[in-house]
């Protein structure tokens, strides 16, 4: 989701150096890890030019402090995400962590905060290493080497639930540790396949709520009995059905998230013996996307994803009422955690507010912000605001996206337009915050457009599966397509002057609309994109290759490589006929980067344009200031040059 992912840019100012090339014009270093490919340098007008947008920095809410009522958030002050603890509403920002890497993932032990548990990678990597934070210091928890991930703690804080692919580098085996006590660490259930995690311990701790993700429509739960490693299964698992964020109440009730009998994720409870699920409270007509329960389990804070915008509801369990807070503008939520004491901690995000942390009282729903994030001296509220776009795609099927449009008092006439297509492909584009995108709009005059087509998340079941496997996989394409026409013939817009980008699977359908659109759009950047789904299936990490096939298709069936090789980006990239602009992180564990090396070099052979900028330091999601900024010059660079000229 964006909303985490624009922490990346979060940050006050580097300190400003300049050097000369060429005919002795000032340009911006290039930082250390990247390598630019046939990338221009970037002047230093440029970068002066866009100076106040790209300060712009964020507080994503994290959890709470039992022990002492604080906030932990993170936000950047240097080149990374650290943790921050915030002691009270608008305090000051004391950092905790002072890592290189990013540190934005981890949180207090619940029971009187003597702890904070923390996740940290390398460079990118996503192999991710469990870390006890004390004095400012990381220490090691797990083994340094696997992919691990903290799932949950007992409710007393006395012991933590973790995955780890340390067997065998592939399956997510299950682990429970006493984090105080490294050394206890021991293996509670052996599985043989990935997706999995802990959603948590039953109040007695005699057994856990396991979880295997088998995709974004399916969820099989499990009773683990922590002194066997007996696992039984809850429900009928040969039923495709989602479950998500379940937990246990106080009173050893199972809430969760669920689709069973629905097309949208409803909030209801679950019997662990029969697998039946209740949904509970209001009947809600979009996806309940976040929940948590009360520590005395009166009540339960959710928040409902209502074409986009976040809706924030108090639910009384007892009586099944639920109350809105109607004091939040329109926006996105992020984590929401309910404190001890009882107040809502929630992060919140808009396209006239940086993410912020906030909490809301639980009684009176008065909404009280805790952080208020810089935005360069800019005044955000004179963001534009995103109008919903709505179509009927070629077979009929609603869809929708968010259009940013210039002020047409300041760009009078048809303007530019560049479509930014959402990876996942499970995911879906909301009216956040567009950080650094801010000044393509109300500088540059250029209209974004953030389109979800078949697949996205946030519209049902039906809609997420219609793109799954290899055969309707272009339907998405036809989809991108569609919304190019529609937008053609706004009176307000330049088709002339489209352009098109996309990061992850976005970036495969950057790829292919730079193939099927050519005569569409005037150029493409695509960020670290799939170029052969076969290559693609081979050489992503092993851990998460099953969880992929599943979504695309298995390249081990003749079938299906066929056709997977059919709608391959690499197989048509003659037809790639416009100026492309690929952007790939050199440790990638998802999209490996010879994904780029190979589209970028049959371009050239064709005698093509492809620019190829590559962090040597950065994986899928990028976490460094200085190679986010760069890269945002020079993908403004590309723009003016194939789009605006």
């Amino acid at each position: 989701m964006r909303y985490l992912a624009a922490l990346a840019a979060l940050v006050l100012p580097l300190a400003p150096a300049f050097a000369a090339e060429g005919d002795g014009a000032a340009t911006e270093p290039k930082p250390a890890g990247l390598i630019a490919d046939g990338v221009p340098a970037v002047p230093v007008e440029l970068t002066a030019a866009t100076r106040p947008y790209m300060e712009y920095r964020g507080a994503a809410f994290v959890g709470w402090n039992p022990a002492d009522r604080s906030m932990l958030i993170a936000t950047r002050f240097g080149n990374t995400a650290q943790l921050h603890r915030v002691a009270r509403p608008m305090g000051a920002r004391e950092q905790l962590t002072f890592e290189a890497e990013p540190v934005a993932h981890g949180g207090w032990s619940p029971s009187g905060g003597d702890m904070m548990l923390v996740e940290k990678d390398v460079g990118g990597s996503e192999f991710y290493q469990i870390y006890a934070m004390k004095d400012g210091r990381l220490q090691l928890l797990t083994d340094g080497k696997s992919r691990n991930s903290l799932d949950a703690w007992s409710k007393d804080g006395s012991f933590v639930a973790f995955t780890s692919t340390r067997r065998n580098g592939r399956d997510n085996d299950i682990y429970v540790m006493n984090p105080r006590d490294p050394a206890s660490a021991r293996l509670a259930a052996q599985v043989d396949s990935n997706g999995w995690a802990v959603a948590g311990f039953a109040p007695d701790k005699s057994w856990a709520l396991a979880a295997r993700s088998a995709s974004v429509e399916k969820t099989d739960l499990f009773r683990l009995d922590l002194a066997s490693g007996k696992m039984t299964p809850i429900g009928d698992h040969k039923q495709k059905i989602a479950f998500e964020g379940a937990t246990f109440a106080p009173d050893g009730t199972i809430w969760a998230t669920s689709d069973a009998g629905s097309d949208v994720l409803r909030l209801g409870t679950l019997d662990p013996k029969t697998g039946a699920f209740t949904p509970r409270g209001p009947a809600e007509t979009w996806d309940v996307e976040a929940f948590d329960i009360s520590p005395d389990g009166r009540f339960i804070a959710y928040a409902i994803n209502e074409a986009g915008v976040s809706r924030l509801r108090v639910l009384d369990v007892a009586s099944g009422a639920a109350r809105t807070i109607e004091a939040l503008p329109a926006g996105v939520i992020g984590h929401l955690e309910i404190a001890p004491w009882g107040a809502i901690g929630l992060g919140f995000t808009s396209a006239r507010s940086a993410a912020d942390a906030y909490s809301v009282d639980p009684e009176t729903l008065a909404v009280t912000r805790w952080t208020q994030s810089e935005t360069g001296g800019l005044d955000a509220a004179r963001n534009i605001e995103p109008e919903l776009v709505t179509i009927k795609s070629f077979d009929g099927t609603g869809m929708s996206g968010f259009l940013y449009r210039p002020d047409p008092a300041k760009f009078p006439g048809k303007r530019p337009l560049i479509m930014h297509v959402h990876g996942g492909p499970e995911s879906q584009w909301r009216p956040e915050f567009l950080g650094s995108t801010n000044y393509i709009v109300n500088e540059l005059g250029v209209a974004y457009f953030y389109p979800n087509v078949r697949g996205s998340t946030g519209y049902g079941k039906r809609f997420v599966g219609l793109d799954n496997g290899p055969f309707k996989r272009e339907d998405s394409v036809r989809d991108m397509g569609m919304f190019l026409d529609a937008l053609a013939k706004d009176p307000g817009l330049d088709a002339t002057r489209f352009g098109l980008t996309g990061r992850s699977y976005g970036g495969y359908m950057c790829y292919a609309a730079a193939t099927h659109f050519a005569d569409k759009l005037r150029a493409n950047l695509c960020v670290v994109a799939i170029s052969n789904f076969v290559t693609f299936l081979e050489n992503t990490q092993e851990y998460r290759r099953d969880l992929r096939r599943v979504e695309y298709g298995d390249e081990r069936d003749p079938v299906q490589r066929k056709k997977l090789m059919e709608i391959s980006p690499l197989t048509r990239v003659a037809d790639i006929g416009k100026p492309l602009f690929v952007v790939t992180g050199a440790n990638d564990p998802r999209v490996p980067a010879s994904e780029a090396e190979q589209v970028v070099a049959a371009v050239r052979a064709n005698g093509g344009t492809a620019w190829h900028l590559v962090a040597t330091n950065e994986g899928h999601q990028w976490g460094k200031k200085e190679n986010v900024d760069y890269t945002f010059w020079a993908s403004l660079l590309f723009w003016k040059q194939y789009l605006l000229n």
